[in-house]
């Protein structure tokens, strides 16, 4: 069975009549969650409930949990992070997979399996502000390095992580949320450079596209570039599901369901549309249909790579991970 080839946000803290009776008839392939629909613990698991309940099934539920600026849950009820260009360590590696089984395990507990990580970016000189600290290096093989360690500790709680922005945000000097990127670099060094960690890690379950335009391939933003998304499934070798960036940013031309068919044209499996009002998500629902059988495909095979967490000491991965930390 197919679902709608959509991700939805939804209102507030609880589901209102209408959104439950929307997302029945829409049935999306899953949902996310923003700061808006985050009080506590017990107000966030019954919200999770409460979508599954609408659909009638374990759909995955979303969020950026990225830690620094990028985070939806918060003290004083979920910990909070350093943004990742920012955390020293005697041991990257090994801290970046605490740092993110810690977060994945306090996902999982109030019923959210899948997050908006790792951020396989590179990071440079000119990179957007609104991106740069939030990658992990400035380099193919730390960037690649981290970005493993952070999926590997995500999977082994439970949560599907969702590598982004696919086929590399890192050179954008625009903010893709106001405006659209345009990224003028060779092709080559692209493939040797922003394509590389993505190529690395092309097993992952899910992966999210980047709002930029690359001039060497086409003159179109990536989400909606039959050549780039041509791109990443043969050349990245990425066969997982992947899904738009927030169909909802500025970068995008058109309107929202001029968006949602453009994307779903050049080939994205499901449109994620975080803003807006029930009269959009509905539009959206409209166009993006079900999901294509290639989707469904990809979708059940990464829904499959979710599992029971590992039974975890908190208290002891504080204090690991505190020991690995400098300053």
């Amino acid at each position: 069975m197919t679902h709608g080839a959509a991700i939805f946000g939804c209102d507030g803290l609880t589901l209102g009549a209408d959104e439950r009776a929307f997302f029945r008839d829409a049935d999306p392939f899953g949902f996310i969650l923003f700061g808006r629909n985050v009080e506590t613990p017990d107000q966030v698991r019954a919200l999770c409930a409460a979508l599954r309940e609408a659909v009638g099934r374990d759909a995955p539920i979303l969020v950026d949990q990225e830690g620094g600026r990028v985070q939806r849950l918060r003290g004083p009820h979920w910990r909070e992070w350093q943004p990742p260009l920012e955390v020293g360590s005697r041991d990257p590696v090994a801290a970046m997979r605490l740092r993110s089984r810690i977060i994945a395990a306090e996902l999982r507990g109030v019923g959210i399996d899948a997050n908006c990580a790792p951020v396989a970016d590179i990071a440079g000189d000119a990179t957007h502000p609104f991106l740069r600290n939030r990658c992990y290096g400035t380099d193919v093989a730390t960037v690649t390095a981290l970005a493993r360690a952070a999926a590997e500790g995500h999977l082994e709680q439970g949560v599907l992580p969702i590598i982004k922005h696919m086929p590399g945000h890192g050179r954008a000097t625009a903010d893709s949320h106001k405006d659209l990127p345009t990224v003028t670099a060779d092709p080559e060094d692209l493939r040797q450079t922003d394509f590389a960690p993505f190529r690395a890690l092309n097993h992952l379950p899910m992966a999210m596209t980047a709002h930029i335009v690359f001039r060497a391939f086409d003159d179109r933003p990536a989400t909606c570039s039959p050549t780039m998304i041509r791109l990443i499934r043969e050349e990245i070798g990425f066969d997982g599901l992947l899904m738009t960036d927030d169909i909802s940013m500025e970068a995008l031309a058109g309107t929202i369901p001029e968006r949602t068919a453009a994307a779903l044209s050049a080939g994205c499996d499901v449109v994620l549309h975080c803003n807006g009002d029930l009269a959009e998500r509905v539009a959206v629902a409209d166009v993006a249909g079900r999901m294509s059988a290639d989707a469904a495909r990809r979708g059940d095979a990464a829904l499959a790579m979710r599992r029971a967490p590992e039974s975890v000491d908190m208290a002891a991965l504080d204090a690991e991970l505190s020991d690995l930390l400098i300053g």
